[in-house]
């Protein structure tokens, strides 16, 4: 039986390594596998090869030094003596299995360790020297680590051996523990254990001289890293500790020759008495008397050090901070120039949109959209414009319809990418879509439209075959032209062509995966054949990890199409946490937001981090799962010790196609942890760090008032420059909600070494932040009003606010926000639409059905009548007869409103009534906010002959507006 079940574990871990190679194999980073594998077996060998041989070997001399008068030399047999008699038959077998089970337990402890030995054995120089000990930062980066697991595997071995051989000297009658009397022992077992404790000793004299470079990861201070206790109190302390420590070993040894136990005891005495004076006692008075009563002119110089070396660690030591006025007026003339020259502003929001884009591409009920869209950059119109995309990824059969065949063989990939520009809406406030589809159709291009490998594809599925063969594989439905519009008449299926994969015609490796995978229709099912590819750890993420695992990965994949692919684009970061000086901090907490929060993106490793790099561009195939590493910084220290470690798996940068370096960007979680960084470190005087004073803080969603507002990518210009696609996010002062300061990076691929901007306010005026924003907005009267009347007396239909963007503008900072509804009811086929666009520039809101309007009630007319954008609908004209009453008004509204609801109610949606009803709606309350007073523009059609001038949402006078382009 035991024979029996060794037989399945060792089938199965084989079954696990050798799939494994083959995975590896597949993506041709085999390399990686040897690698890990071979250094994994020979840390585990030597691991528990020195462990037994420690502990063994002492219990073995124990036993060997045992009295030779047995164990009744020391009077009557006692309860040692009988544990021996019933341990002593299976002596040996008893030993094997303790040795056995230690050293698979150590070994794997070791194994586990391999990032600190591969680190250790190829460690890059910094060609940087820390300030205290004047060593290159790689020792503390690479050797430190490698030698705390050293020194701490020889102290577990040394107490293991100390307790081992105790109690095997006591079973032997090697001691006995007598009242009164205290303890005897034979000379050997004196000797021995004397030995043993003189070696711990050592090690402990070893461990205080290397716990002195081990002060720069202090937290005893201010900050991170080396206190003034500790440089002045502590440091000198750990050297006398090992001193000290190394006479008392030498005590301890001299216990060989010398009977009794006074000196060993006096050595103790002196270890523990030093340790507790030396080593706390002085400190804390130190700390006490000395650093408290004077701690911001103790400490200015080890802050200092703190601050330099965050910024470094953290890559924000090239910011360029900016004073920045943040104007609330400025001249007319000027702010509706610049308004006109703002570009096509993205106003869909990725976040709210994937059930819009799931009612409107989905397609069929077996393909999904992520929760999270993205955000890339594509042309439109002839211009370069943010773009919300997603990939068509394959989902789960219908109910009724799950079975092996259908979720392993049929249902294999998703179809199809779905683009829509960031600033087009159609008249329903539905996004205009670029790339759409099912075969794709759209401006991008003709590209491979299949997605076999992306972050919702199946565990694994078994694709290929004879090229004659039947096909069995779903590629799309197979759509018709009627009077009627398009009716699904069947479906298209394929089989897979591409090198994804790992080929499984063979019966061995199919009963490799069927043990694998614990399923016996991978042996029996007719359809799989010689061609045939078994592909699995698809997700992206997940793919990256397996042949990078020193890598940290960002956690916002996002898909894009290259050079006739889709490719899912991942930035990789080095990270460390022992670069001296720098703060601490978890990485997970750095990069948590309500977009993570919100949409339960997977978590990253708790791992506390104080230095980090965007190190490494990686790619995968959605096709072929080809997965690409590029070093895009390749003077990172970091990544030049992996590279040597795994060999040439990191290609140059230089190897980056033209069509890939267009769709890559500056990453989301780098960005994030730096702007958390900086709400302290963008303080770089070591007085005015101490006080704290100027510390901001990332401000909480303005939509919801939970968690961190995002950052956001968008197009825009920073003050002296150019537009470019950046990635934005703002500060606040601490316990306030006005702005504190505005940041940006060109997240572009053409700036490797793109370095944050932040425009900091003063501190004297009370700039609206994010939150105070949103309070203005919904505060507003004539905004209120509407929103209300959107949202009806039954509350049947939400508003949701998109995301808050922020922009310089004319000197001051302006607000743009989308307004969503989306009816309330829970129903499978509710998405949201874009109704209303908000706009804040200084105290004066703006409120429209677009960009346009919005920003003409902010800033008065353009200065040349256009008409509207393609994207956007022409609105009614306003009418020029007598105005009704407001309770006709009202009444209107409500009837619309109703009317608009009961088109969403019917099964299915009645679209066209609906809009009917929301254009209906809209005159209502146009017709309502003039009877207010309050309205500051006609529609962004022609304006009305008998328009006049009016004041808009936030009382500003406006003239006669007339059209201009929308975002």
């Amino acid at each position: 039986m035991i024979a029996l079940v060794a037989i399945v574990v060792l089938l199965l871990l084989f079954a696990g390594v050798y799939t494994d190679y083959l995975w590896y194999d597949s993506v041709n980073f085999s390399s990686v596998f040897s690698t890990l594998l071979v250094t994994q077996i020979v840390l585990f060998l030597i691991g528990a090869a020195l462990m037994v041989g420690i502990v063994g070997g002492n219990m073995v001399l124990a036993h060997r030094t045992r009295p030779m008068f047995g164990p009744g030399m020391f009077g009557a047999p006692q309860g040692a003596d009988r544990y021996r008699l019933a341990l002593d038959p299976h002596r040996r077998l008893v030993f094997g299995i303790g040795m056995g089970v230690l050293a698979l337990f150590t070994g794997s402890s070791i194994a586990g360790q391999w990032k600190t030995w591969l680190m250790f054995a190829n460690a890059t120089p910094f060609h940087q020297k820390d300030q205290q000990f004047g060593l290159d930062l790689s020792f503390f980066v690479f050797t430190y680590p490698f030698l705390r697991m050293v020194l701490n595997f020889l102290f577990t071995a040394v107490i293991l051996s100390i307790i081992a051989a105790a109690v095997v000297h006591y079973l032997y009658g090697g001691f006995r523990l007598q009242s009164p009397g205290g303890v005897q022992a034979t000379r050997a077992a004196r000797a021995h254990l004397s030995v043993l404790l003189g070696v711990f000793v050592l090690l402990k004299a070893l461990a205080y001289w290397l716990d002195r470079y081990g002060l720069v990861f202090s937290d005893r201070g201010k900050v991170f890293g080396a206190s003034f206790t500790d440089v002045h109190a502590v440091l000198p302390a750990k050297g006398i500790l090992a001193v000290i420590s190394l006479i008392c070993a030498l005590i301890f040894f001299a216990g060989v020759v010398r009977p009794g136990g006074m000196f060993p005891g006096v050595a103790l005495g002196l270890l523990v008495l030093s340790a507790v004076l030396i080593g706390s006692v002085y400190p804390v008075l130190v700390e006490q008397f000395q650093v408290k009563p004077n701690q911001q002119s103790k400490e200015r110089d080890y802050i200092q050090r703190n601050i330099a070396a965050t910024r470094t660690a953290y890559g924000v030591d090239t910011a360029t901070v900016t004073d920045y006025s943040a104007k609330t007026d400025a001249d007319p003339s000027v702010l509706q120039t610049e308004s006109q020259a703002i570009p096509g502003m993205r106003l869909l929001d990725p976040s709210l949109l994937s059930p819009t884009f799931q009612q409107k591409q989905q397609i069929r009920g077996y393909y999904q959209f992520p929760e999270q869209l993205d955000i890339d950059r594509y042309p439109v119109d002839g211009a370069l414009r943010d773009t919300v995309v997603a990939v068509r990824d394959i989902g789960q059969p219908q109910e009724g319809q799950r079975n092996w065949i259908n979720n392993h063989l049929v249902y294999t990939h998703g179809f199809g990418f779905v683009a829509a520009p960031g600033n087009k809406v159609d008249s329903s406030g539905l996004p205009v879509f670029s790339e759409r589809d099912i075969p794709p159709v759209g401006d991008l291009g003709t590209y491979q439209p299949r997605v076999y490998f992306g972050e919702n594809s199946p565990d694994y599925s078994i694709v290929g075959g004879p090229k004659n063969g039947q096909k069995i594989e779903l590629d799309y439905p197979e759509q018709s032209q009627s009077g009627a519009g398009q009716n699904t008449t069947g479906q298209v299926n394929n089989t897979y062509d591409g090198k994804g994969g790992v080929p499984i015609g063979g019966f061995f490796r199919r009963a490799l995966y069927a043990l694998k995978y614990g399923e016996t229709n991978l042996l029996l099912n007719s359809n799989i054949n010689s061609d045939s590819r078994i592909m699995y750890t698809r997700e992206p993420i997940e793919r990256i990890q397996q042949v990078a695992p020193f890598l940290t990965l960002d956690r916002d994949p996002y898909p894009s199409i290259v050079d006739g692919r889709i490719v899912w684009i991942v930035d990789g970061y080095t990270t460390s946490d022992d670069y001296p000086y720098s703060e601490r901090r978890s990485l997970e907490s750095l990069t948590t937001d309500i977009s993570t929060t919100r949409l339960g993106v997977q978590q990253v490793p708790h791992d506390e981090i104080n230095y980090i790099r965007n190190s490494v561009k990686a790619t995968v195939d959605a096709y072929d799962g080809t997965v690409t590493l590029y070093a895009w910084d390749s003077k990172d220290p970091v990544l030049q010790t992996w590279q040597k470690a795994f060999g040439g798996i990191v290609k140059p940068a230089s190897d980056i196609s033209p069509g890939l370096r267009a769709h890559l960007r500056y990453p989301a979680d780098l960005f994030k942890a730096q702007r958390e960084i900086l709400t302290s470190y963008h303080v770089t005087d070591a007085n005015a760090f101490f006080g704290g004073q100027d510390f901001w803080k990332v401000p909480e969603d303005p939509a919801t008032g939970k968690s961190k507002q995002p950052p956001y990518y968008v197009t825009m210009k920073m003050p002296g420059s150019t537009e470019r696609f950046s990635l934005t996010t703002t500060f606040v002062p601490n316990r306030r909600q006005n702005m504190a300061a505005f940041m940006a990076v060109d997240a572009t691929a053409d700036a490797a070494n793109a370095k944050l901007q932040i425009l900091q306010l003063p501190s004297t005026t009370a700039i609206q932040g994010p939150p105070q924003a949103q309070n203005l907005f919904e505060s507003n009267t004539t905004v209120s009003t509407q929103l209300n009347l959107l949202r009806g007396n039954s509350g049947a239909t939400d508003v949701l606010y998109g995301n808050l963007l922020t922009l310089p503008f004319g000197g001051g900072l302006l607000y743009v926000e989308p307004v969503y509804v989306q009816p309330r009811a829970e129903t499978s086929g509710k998405y949201p639409t874009l109704r209303k666009v908000l706009v804040l520039y200084g105290e004066k809101v703006g409120f429209g059905d677009n960009l346009s309007q919005a920003l003409q009630q902010v800033f008065g007319a353009t200065t040349t009548p256009e008409q509207p954008p393609p994207d956007q609908p022409n609105q009614p004209e306003q009418p020029t007869t007598t105005n009704p009453s407001l309770q006709s008004a009202l009444n209107k509204a409500q009837q619309a409103y109703s009317d608009s609801q009961k088109a969403l109610s019917d099964d299915p949606p009645n679209w066209e009534d609906y809009g009917k009803a929301q254009t209906a709606l809209k005159q209502a309350l146009d017709e309502l906010a003039r009877l207010q007073g309050k309205s500051a523009a006609s529609p962004s059609g022609s304006p009305s002959p008998s328009a006049s001038p009016s004041a808009g949402p936030s009382g500003s006078p406006s003239a006669t507006p007339s059209a201009s382009p929308s975002g």
